[in-house]
């Protein structure tokens, strides 16, 4: 990345240091513990089991080539979380660099929209958790059984909370163990599909892998178009990384270099799998078993790998668990972010006095979160599906404001260099742009009651819009009423990066750089 934009604000906290009353604990852990965060967060054998039938159903072959798509507007988004870290290391991300940026009620929104997601989504991992555990133990009965696959879910989503309470360095650690277990897992399942591909030991339609199908315009434009809908959703949740800038190491690089790697390590996964799945079962099986959902991989795991096809349940469920934990954190550290500035009730920015974690924020995202999840379980299974598919929509929207944001603040800097000028400026107004795109596409597309799992018409619209435009209704009238109730958060101006300012602290940001030992 340039190292001609420096940090702003103070040098991070050096590993000596004591921290504050009502801080969070400086230095907690690593740049490979936050890399590892931002790949769970993700869940990639969860998102890959929940995708990839729908994908090859819309392209066909062309699903690896979808997949490369997908990336880009992720790897431009995530270039403008390293600069903007750079020079503001606050844990609520978007939320204040968008403010710093585009103002207070733009700034907030974003926010908002941060903190719905973990709501939206913890209570589904934590599901698929449960139900892929219980088939990997060969307790199919329960896992079908609603009442207790309910209970253990609940359990599971305290349990994890419980654990981002206790301290990042024991999120971590946990981390660390899922993620071997599922990386491990995931490749086993590649390799070995492959080798029955040319071995021509596949029991299904295989076909041989063909540099073509990277192509992602193979199917056509609307395909595409569907086809990165999805993907957008494969690839989000790296940013975490990011989330946690104030307990890591080099808070002013380690963050943004975790979550741009963690996009790389991403692409790298999901197409490997992609490749072998495509390639073992081929796109006729796999499309039609798209409304399998993530079960595609239960389908699949036996006729690859045999008695051993627990190895790919666990991956999935370890998948799913990590990321039950890893969602949690940047809705609860950009609640502690928002509440800090004033934007929502001070109760919100209580740190525990011993773990030094926002206890108050974690257990009350946990707390929403499983309301939201029992309600709507009650309603129907599919009814929960809609609430992931209205995800698309705030994902879009904060990504998107990151990128525009990341060069409305830098706009003194963007003509310093060529650097300067594609990775803080173009690269992510592309993808911003890109992902506004694909948000006005998904506001369309939901608009069809037809095209939602449950196919219900709420209000004539489709439930997944339904749920986007009630999120933003909900925080609206929270927004008015914390604006009428403490208003000095709103008298915030808009700032940018200082050019000299920057270029007065650009050596001592070098310094401190260089003298980082163990960095890639």
């Amino acid at each position: 990345m340039a190292d001609d934009v420096a940090d702003t604000r103070p040098p991070p906290p050096s590993s000596h240091s004591k921290d504050a009353p009502g801080e969070l604990k400086h230095n907690a852990i690593g740049f490979l513990d936050a890399l590892v965060i931002g790949i769970n967060s993700t869940s990639p054998a969860y998102s890959l089991a929940a995708v990839i039938g729908a994908v090859v159903a819309i392209v066909g072959i062309y699903a690896p080539g979808v997949v490369l798509a997908s990336f880009v507007p992720m790897l431009l988004i995530a270039s403008a979380f390293f600069y903007l870290n750079r020079v503001d290391q606050d844990c609520g991300t978007t939320f204040s660099w968008v403010t710093r940026a585009m103002g207070p009620w733009v700034g907030w929104f974003g926010g908002w929209a941060i903190m719905m997601t973990g709501v939206l989504v913890v209570g589904s991992l934590a599901d698929v958790a449960v139900g892929f555990g219980l088939l990997t133990v060969g307790l199919d009965s329960w896992a079908q059984n609603e009442v207790i696959r309910q209970l253990l879910t609940v359990l599971v989503i305290l349990v994890m909370t419980a654990i981002c309470v206790i301290g990042t360095e024991a999120s971590a650690h946990v981390q660390n163990v899922l993620i071997l277990a599922q990386v491990v897992s995931l490749l086993a399942f590649a390799v070995i599909a492959i080798y029955r591909v040319y071995s021509g030991s596949s029991p299904l339609a295989p076909i041989e892998p063909d540099i073509g199908w990277l192509n992602p315009f193979g199917a056509g434009g609307g395909s595409l178009t569907a086809g990165l809908l999805l993907g957008v959703f494969m690839y989000w949740g790296w940013e975490s990384a990011v989330n946690l800038t104030e307990e890591v190491k080099d808070s002013a690089s380690a963050p943004g270099r975790a979550g741009i790697w963690s996009t790389v390590i991403l692409l790298v996964t999901y197409l490997s799998v992609t490749i072998a799945v495509v390639a073992f079962a081929g796109p006729a099986y796999l499309a039609e078993n798209a409304s399998e959902e993530e079960f595609i991989f239960a389908l699949l795991a036996g006729k690859v790998l045999g008695g051993w096809d627990w190895i790919v349940l666990l991956a999935v469920c370890t998948s799913a668990l990590a990321s039950t934990q890893t969602t949690i954190i940047p809705s609860s550290r950009t609640g502690l972010s928002m509440a800090r500035r004033g934007a929502l009730p001070s109760v919100f920015a209580r740190i525990h006095p011993r773990f030094r974690t926002p206890h108050v924020s974690t257990w009350a995202v946990a707390v929403v979160a499983i309301a939201w999840y029992l309600v709507l379980s009650h309603i129907s299974e599919n009814a929960l599906f809609d609430s992931l598919t209205a995800l698309s929509l705030l994902i879009a929207f904060y990504y998107a404001l990151t990128g525009i944001a990341c060069a409305v603040y830098y706009r003194h800097h963007l003509t310093e260099s060529i650097r300067n000028l594609l990775l803080i400026g173009v690269g992510p107004v592309i993808g911003a742009v890109l992902l506004g795109w694909l948000l006005v596409e998904s506001v369309i597309n939901m608009a069809n009651p037809a095209n939602s799992y449950s196919g219900a018409s709420w209000f004539g619209l489709g439930p997944p819009l339904v749920i986007g435009i009630g999120i933003a209704a909900v925080g609206l009238v929270i927004m008015v009423v914390c604006w009428l109730r403490a208003p000095r958060f709103w008298h915030e101006r808009r700032s940018v990066a200082d050019p000299v300012a920057v270029r007065a602290t650009e050596h001592q940001h070098r310094h401190h750089r260089d003298g980082t030992h163990g960095e890639p």
